[in-house]
């Protein structure tokens, strides 16, 4: 199929609804860095506390090549999982996409039009393959990963729409009824190509970062007005089209914006907005505990898109920091979802390290100073950034609901989230970003019987830590720890 079942669409809008009127209030409790807190007490409302479904998690597939630093686009052909030996991408697919499970781990696969698939015919106005095959592998790579679809979304349109004939900088050439109507077939036009060369598509975007100046890659800019034209022409198209894909703006600021309040003051436009994205990229956690991303939504979901730190670096911190970001979006802004950038990224490119799950050398990569152990076409981790999601993607299963917790104090450093997997087991996570102190849970499940627990961090990655009897649970933390503690049959 093309995109999710009808029913899942009507099940978005709901959710959206149910999590959207709360109005959102200060940090209560909020201990200073003078005064941190060493434990706290919490009850899971695992009774009558249901809050969202936690649809699953997405990520950013570099299906072809960009310069490093992201400067340019190189005539090389490069990418993920085209490069990858048959036997690494089987390890892809298993150990990462899946995260280590059985069926599937994340949900969506994001996928960068105009830049990591920048195929053209020979009109230069519809996207096509750059590379033999290249719809057909990433459909291969859904298929074997348990993806359910591509979020597919623009980082420039083709060419031959754009003012300068270019996929870098420009915008496009007119914003006429006619025009516009003739873009929006085309950008129907592209889906059809990825559907018929076995893609599923869950998800939709007009152009990401539109409201930003032109970068060093692939790029577009749209004034507010013209964004809301260019919306209002193309994305009743796609319904049209695509009745179940998840259509969302505008990826970077949501309703915030001038481009989405835009969207937002017109009531035909809205029918065809289902979700705000938002880039709040490498930004401290604590954010979704103090601001406001849901009184302006009109009952559309809300979240983050796009998560990675860009000054190419990781650190220890970061990497509890990032666990807690998933949290705080579906805690504080009753999020459904959430999305880290890349999964893996080349080890030549400068911003690898701050963007990735994971590193590959591709073929043409024979500077062994870099990963001296690394064979051509095949991939490692980033521990600092995999870290942060493995336990997500390993725990929580898609369509688990997540449950109200009561905090004696809501603390930034130290966080809680509960929620049953579909199949009803209760399970919840737990961070310390402390990084010098030691935090004490006092957790009651409201469920008796045996949970078991397992740790991540920096250097950590599922280690056991066996066996606790409910309900009531003290579990200590060490610094800069994740756990996840599991009801066991």
């Amino acid at each position: 199929m093309s995109a999710p079942t009808p029913s899942r669409r009507s099940i978005l809008r709901g959710a959206a609804v149910a999590g959207a009127a709360t109005a959102f209030s200060p940090l209560i409790g909020f201990a200073s860095p003078a005064q941190a807190a060493t434990s706290g007490s919490y009850t899971i409302r695992f009774d009558n506390g249901r809050k969202q479904t936690i649809l699953g998690l997405g990520f950013e597939i570099q299906s072809d090549s960009i310069g490093s630093g992201n400067q340019g686009l190189p005539d090389t052909v490069s990418g993920v999982p085209y490069d990858l030996t048959e036997s690494e991408r089987t390890r892809f697919y298993s150990q990462m996409l899946k995260g280590g499970r059985s069926d599937r781990g994340f949900r969506y696969c994001r996928l960068a039009m105009g830049l990591y698939y920048r195929g053209l015919d020979p009109t230069k106005k519809l996207m096509r393959d750059r590379y033999d095959g290249q719809a057909a592998l990433l459909a291969d790579m859904c298929n074997k990963a348990g993806i359910e679809g591509m979020a597919v979304e623009y980082w420039s349109p083709a060419p031959a729409w754009k003012d300068n004939n270019a996929y870098i900088g420009g915008k496009l050439k007119s914003f006429d009824p006619a025009f516009l109507g003739q873009f929006g077939d085309a950008l129907v036009a592209d889906l059809d190509y990825l559907v018929a060369g076995g893609c599923r598509i869950s998800e939709w975007g007009l152009q990401n970062e539109a409201a930003l100046s032109p970068r060093t890659y692939s790029s577009a800019t749209y004034t507010a007005d013209e964004y809301y034209k260019t919306f209002k022409a193309v994305a009743p198209k796609i319904r049209a089209k695509y009745p179940d894909v998840r259509i969302h703006a505008d990826s970077f600021e949501g309703w915030h914006g001038p481009l989405g309040k835009a969207l937002a003051a017109d009531p035909e436009v809205m029918k065809y907005v289902d979700a705000w994205s938002f880039h709040r990229i490498g930004s401290n956690s604590n954010e979704q505990m103090s601001k406001d991303f849901t009184s302006g939504s009109q009952g559309k979901l809300v979240y983050n898109n796009e998560f990675e730190y860009l000054d190419n670096k990781t650190s220890d911190w970061r990497t509890i920091n990032t666990a807690q970001s998933i949290m705080n979006w579906m805690t504080f802004q009753n999020s459904p979802t959430w999305y880290w950038l890349h999964a893996l990224k080349p080890i030549a490119n400068a911003e690898a390290a701050g963007y990735s799950l994971g590193f590959w050398r591709p073929p043409h990569d024979t500077n062994f100073s870099r990963f001296p152990d690394l064979k051509p076409g095949h991939w490692t981790w980033n521990p600092k950034n995999w870290n942060s999601l493995a336990g997500f993607v390993k725990y929580m299963p898609w369509d688990s609901v997540r449950y109200t917790v009561d905090e004696s104090a809501r603390l930034a450093d130290q966080r809680i989230m509960a929620w049953k997997t579909p199949a009803g087991k209760p399970v919840f996570a737990l961070t310390n970003r402390s990084t010098t102190e030691s935090f004490t849970f006092t957790v009651d499940t409201q469920t008796p019987g045996t949970f078991e627990g397992h740790r991540y961090g920096p250097a950590t990655n599922n280690q056991d830590l066996g066996l606790k009897t409910g309900p009531k649970l003290t579990i200590t933390l060490p610094p800069l720890s994740i756990e996840f503690w599991i009801r066991t049959p």
